[in-house]
C-alpha cells in the first residue's frame, strides 16, 4: 500500500508550510469537521483539522480544565507550543464544549489575522435547521470574502464542491473494499487516509487515493482478516492503536467516527443554490452524540447497518476520556448491537498519555471470547 499518507501524517505542519509556500494561499485551522470546507476550499484557502500529538503535555491545564477531554487539551497545547504558526486563521463550529473552550482559549492566546466562530444547528434535522444553517453558511462566506478581499463565485464553489466530492468518492470506493471475505485494506491503512485527508490539498490527496485503490484492487496477497470488528466512538486519529488491535488477530472492516466514515460519508449533491447544497450534505451526514440529541437518535439506525453492511463480528466502543456525549452513548449502542445483531461490544476510555499495552490485555480478552463463536 502506498506510504503517502503515512508520510503526510508525519510530516502534517511541513506539508501545510510548503503548500502555503507553494500556492501563497492561506491556512486555516478548524477543530470540528462541521466546518464546511468547501467554502474555504472556494475562496483558495486551504483548510487543516488541528489534531493532538499523542504526548503528555501540561501547558493547556492552566488555561482549560483537565476535566476537558485529552484531546481538546492536546490540541490547544499544539498551539500554545508553537506548532501550528503557520496558521493564518482559525474556526470553530459550534461543538461540544470542551472543543468550544479550546477554541476561545486559542483564540484569546494565540492571535490570527482572522477568527471566526460558526453557528452549527444541535439538531440537524429539525425544520428550522436548514434555513437557519444556509443563513450561517452565507455569513461565513461573506466573513471569507472581506478577510481575503476576494468574491467567492459560483465557479469556485462548484469547482470546491467536485474536488470534495471526488476525495469522498475514492474514500467511499476504498471503504467498500472492507466488504470482501478478504479485505485488500487494514482499519489501520483506511485510518491514514481519512486523516490524512483532513490534512492535505483534496486535490492532491484524491491522487494518492486512486493510486491506493488501483493497488488494493491489484492485491493478491490478501491474508485471512480473522475477527471482523468495528470501532466507533470519539474522535480517534491513533493509528497506533488500530494497529495493536489487529496485530491480535481482527481487522478493522468499518468505522463511526470523525476521523473515520463519518467525515465523508455523503456527498454533496447539486442544487441551484449552492450554499444549500453544501448545508444540506452536513446536516444529513452521520450525526454525532453531540449533534443528535433526540429521542429519534438517526445514528441508533446508521450504527447497526454499517456493521450488518460490513459483517462486523465484534464492535470496539472508544472514548476519549471526559467525553460525556458519546459516554452517554455507549450503554444504547451496545444494547442495539447486541439484541439486533448479536454483535458483543467493548468499552475503552482513551487517553492520549496512556501506553498502548494499557489495552493490549483487554483486547485480547475480547478478541479470544469473540474467537469461539466465528472460529
Amino acid at each position: 500500500m502506498t506510504t503517502e499518507f503515512q508520510k503526510l501524517l508525519a510530516n502534517r505542519h511541513d506539508y501545510a508550510r510548503e503548500w502555503k509556500k507553494r500556492t501563497g494561499g492561506k491556512v486555516v485551522g478548524y477543530f470540528c469537521t462541521w466546518l464546511p470546507e468547501e467554502i474555504v476550499y472556494a475562496a483558495g484557502i486551504l483548510p487543516v483539522r488541528i489534531l493532538g500529538s499523542h504526548e503528555p503535555q501540561e501547558m493547556a491545564e492552566r488555561h482549560i480544565s483537565s476535566m476537558y477531554c485529552p484531546l481538546c487539551r492536546d490540541c490547544l497545547a499544539q498551539g500554545l507550543s508553537g506548532k501550528y504558526e503557520y496558521l493564518d486563521g482559525i474556526v470553530g463550529p459550534f461543538s461540544c464544549l470542551h472543543i468550544r473552550q479550546a477554541f476561545a482559549s486559542w483564540r484569546l492566546h494565540i492571535p490570527l489575522e482572522y477568527s471566526y466562530y460558526l453557528y452549527v444547528p444541535t439538531i440537524g434535522h429539525h425544520a428550522a435547521a436548514k434555513p437557519f444553517w444556509v443563513k450561517q453558511l452565507a455569513k461565513f462566506k461573506e466573513s471569507l470574502e472581506k478577510w481575503t478581499g476576494k468574491p467567492i463565485k459560483e465557479d469556485d464553489l462548484n469547482r470546491a464542491i467536485d474536488v470534495y466530492n471526488t476525495n469522498r468518492r475514492y474514500l467511499r470506493d476504498i471503504y467498500e473494499l472492507r466488504k470482501d471475505d478478504r479485505p485488500p485494506v487494514t482499519g489501520a491503512e483506511c485510518m491514514e487516509m481519512v486523516v490524512s485527508s483532513q490534512l492535505s490539498d483534496k486535490a492532491e490527496h484524491s491522487i494518492w487515493l486512486k493510486k491506493a485503490y488501483e493497488e488494493a484492487v491489484a492485491k493478491t496477497d490478501r491474508p485471512d482478516p480473522g475477527i471482523r470488528l468495528m470501532i466507533l466512538g470519539s474522535e480517534n486519529d491513533d493509528t497506533e492503536f488500530v494497529r495493536l488491535i489487529e496485530s491480535l488477530g481482527a481487522t478493522v472492516v468499518i468505522d463511526d467516527h470523525c476521523t473515520g466514515s463519518r467525515y465523508f460519508w455523503n456527498y454533496v449533491m447539486p442544487k441551484e443554490d449552492r450554499l444549500s447544497a453544501i448545508a444540506s450534505r452536513y446536516l444529513n451526514r452521520p450525526a454525532c452524540p453531540a449533534k443528535d440529541i433526540t429521542q429519534e437518535r438517526r445514528r441508533f439506525k446508521h450504527i447497526p447497518k454499517l456493521a450488518k453492511d460490513f459483517r462486523a463480528q465484534g464492535a470496539v466502543l472508544i472514548q476519549q476520556k471526559f467525553c460525556d456525549p458519546h459516554e452517554f452513548d455507549i450503554p444504547p449502542v451496545k444494547e442495539i448491537l447486541m439484541k439486533e445483531l448479536g454483535i458483543p461490544s467493548l468499552h475503552i476510555e482513551m487517553d492520549i498519555v496512556w501506553p498502548l499495552g494499557a489495552y493490549r490485555t483487554r483486547l485480547e480478552s475480547f478478541l479470544e471470547m469473540l474467537q469461539p463463536a466465528f472460529a
